[in-house]
């Protein structure tokens, strides 16, 4: 038996890396799409610039994402092998269908619903995390808003400073900035991912029996593994997420950019550092529109806007009952 659970616990933790990949590929558009829109840099520059961000958090952030991520969703006396293992199938399922149809979703929440899902199909609601469960749900809603609120506020105050300086010089200057801000924004996306599946390889391991279950941080090599694969999912970049964020979603310039990113990257450092997993689309989707509304509300493009919308209201109840299927039929066939 032990045997055959460490053969589980390694397909489980290969099957979380594809995962983190996935994420790094739909999530790429988040770092770079203001950046590929204002042709600062090609699409294959920018995901190089990004990728190199991505991993450099290793060395900037902690683990307290991870920490909520592997303790704060479901009670861990309720966790096995194969709830983990129908959690990440059902979030890869939705991913990868998403991303091959240029779609930026959530990639944290299609976590979150695959593990929500798996534990409520077999042992019901007294499985779950409710604080912790709670706190995600509200910054499902405050991500978005806060990036809004910053990027409107950040675009209303960069204007106002640089109302009498000369357009061109102004457009030179941000082209440089933008540079910085996407690269600070790329910090927060893998300080902020990456870690998310730290936590479900962190818990595999504890219901594995591999880790004691009061180890308060992963492994260095599950850190190391982590941002390295998300780094080069973000390299192989999903081009059609970063073209409906890019040019889909608003018209925006080098200032419009910086002001985007630097929203963005204040939001997700912020949530990074109080342990809170939030989602970067949500969170670099609502800077964009906040910036974009300084023009007015008919320079964004709100038919974009809502397919986005839609894809985030279905993607955690679709992952939901897709791994909540997967792991009760598993249940099934384990009681045969």
């Amino acid at each position: 038996m032990e045997q055959a659970t460490l053969i589980l616990v390694v397909i489980g933790i290969v099957i979380a890396l594809v995962f983190d990949f996935l994420n790094g590929m739909n999530d790429a558009a988040n770092s770079i799409a203001t950046i590929v829109a204002t042709r600062i840099l090609s699409p294959f520059a920018a995901v190089l610039w990004a990728a190199f961000w991505n991993f450099a958090a290793v060395f900037l952030f902690g683990v307290a994402v991870a920490k909520t991520v592997g303790k704060g969703i479901v009670e861990p006396g309720f966790v096995d092998v194969y709830m983990i293992l129908a959690a990440l199938t059902g979030a890869i399922i939705w991913v990868f269908f998403c991303t091959k149809k240029g779609l930026p979703i959530s990639v944290s929440h299609a976590l979150i619903g695959g593990l929500v899902g798996a534990a409520l199909f077999v042992h019901g609601p007294e499985a779950l995390v409710g604080s912790g469960i709670a706190k995600i749900g509200l910054f499902i809603v405050l991500s978005p808003i806060i990036g809004l609120t910053l990027g409107f506020l950040m675009m209303c105050l960069t204007m106002w400073i640089f109302k009498k300086s000369n357009p061109f010089k102004t457009e030179k200057l941000f082209k440089g900035m933008q540079l910085l801000s996407s690269a600070i924004f790329s910090l927060g996306h893998g300080g902020n991912d990456a870690q998310k599946t730290m936590g479900i390889i962190f818990i595999l391991l504890i219901s594995g029996g591999f880790l004691d279950a009061s180890t308060e941080r992963p492994p260095d090599w599950v850190i190391l593994a982590c941002y390295t694969t998300m780094a080069l999912g973000t390299l192989i970049g999903g081009r059609k997420v970063i073209k409906t964020l890019g040019d889909g979603l608003a018209s925006i310039k080098p200032l419009q950019g910086f002001c985007a990113e630097t929203a963005g990257a204040f939001t997700l450092i912020g949530t990074a550092v109080l342990g809170i997993p939030v989602s970067t689309t949500h969170t670099i989707t609502g800077s964009i529109i906040g910036v974009g509304i300084t023009k007015g509300f008919s320079s964004v493009r709100w038919g974009t806007a809502a397919n986005i919308v839609a894809a985030w209201v279905f993607t955690i109840p679709a992952v939901l009952v897709i791994s909540g299927s997967i792991y009760w039929i598993i249940d099934l066939i384990k009681g045969l």
